[in-house]
């Protein structure tokens, strides 16, 4: 069966150009009413232009599509509520948000300046948040939406160079596990999606990477999994060259160690704490408490 969007309003943050152009017009061609935003910055964040998201605009007009063009900055919470209320004047609802948006400012954390760190997790971090709180409302009032956080390799897995990244990108990844939970009732789903891709954003690793086998347009297929009818919600998914993945966050069993010597128990017993044997996906946070817990009371013979 066909995968459509007929009928559907969706927001791509970053639209003007790589992943976010990519995931723009694939929705519209497969039917989906788009609002391109861009706010033209340079990979930095400096400067700023309305002409990556207008171009967008015109190749999705040119095939047929309907969408509008925005150039609101993410990290102003005013201008993206004024770009949700254009949508829902000018269509009604909203049903998908694709936090796309990103800057990158890379350097090693010894030389990294607090201002770029900062500037960084707000426009990864506090953009998906000012958006996802803008639509919030919206969706569960119509029982309906599909959200995606752009998160990253760097923050599952650590990247030299990008510590402000990388914080931001896990960030989203703990955003996301509890907005799935809260948005369940509404049939909200909120999913994270980690790109590998030859974009603007990657420019700089040359032959370090295949990039012809790279192309933006190889993760969308992904990306248009998480936001349909049928998405899943709280995965995280990988994607890059046409390969798909799904990452998890784990818990293994672990041990109990109490008394004055339970630091050196921590100490002596730490590959049996590493095990894997075992380990789970946790449906919440308080598994944690409910394993540990549960250790006690089979020491006390509760």
């Amino acid at each position: 069966m066909s995968m459509r969007f007929d009928g559907r309003v969706a927001i791509v943050t970053g639209a003007g150009g790589g992943l976010g152009r990519e995931h723009a017009l694939a929705l519209a061609r497969r039917g989906a009413r788009v609002v391109v935003n861009d706010l033209g910055v340079a990979r930095d964040g400096e400067g700023a232009s309305s002409s990556p998201a207008e171009a967008v605009l015109a190749e999705i007009e040119a095939e047929g599509g309907e969408a509008m063009a925005n150039a609101a900055s993410v990290t102003d919470y005013a201008a993206v509520e004024a770009m949700i209320a254009a949508a829902m004047a000018k269509w009604g609802r909203i049903d998908i948000l694709v936090n796309n948006a990103g800057v990158l400012r890379d350097k090693t954390f010894a030389k990294m300046e607090l201002e770029d760190f900062r500037f960084v997790v707000d426009v990864h971090l506090m953009g998906a948040v000012n958006c996802t709180k803008a639509v919030w409302d919206v969706m569960r009032g119509q029982n309906y939406g599909r959200i995606v956080m752009t998160t990253s390799s760097s923050g599952l897995y650590g990247n030299f160079g990008q510590s402000n990244y990388g914080a931001a990108k896990m960030a989203l990844v703990g955003l996301m596990q509890t907005l799935s939970i809260e948005g369940a009732k509404n049939d909200v789903r909120v999913n994270c999606l980690a790109p590998t891709a030859h974009t603007r954003m990657t420019e700089d690793l040359g032959a370090a990477l295949p990039l012809e086998a790279l192309g933006p347009d190889l993760v969308t297929p992904g990306l248009l999994y998480l936001v349909s009818e049928d998405a899943p919600s709280r995965c995280i998914l990988a994607a890059g060259a046409g390969g798909f993945e799904r990452a998890y966050v784990t818990l293994t069993q672990g041990i109990r160690a109490v008394g004055e010597d339970a630091p050196e128990q921590v100490q002596g017993r730490f590959a049996e704490i590493s095990d894997r044997s075992g380990e789970i996906v946790p449906e919440m946070g308080a598994a944690q408490g409910m394993i540990e817990l549960t250790k006690a009371q089979a020491a006390l013979g509760v």
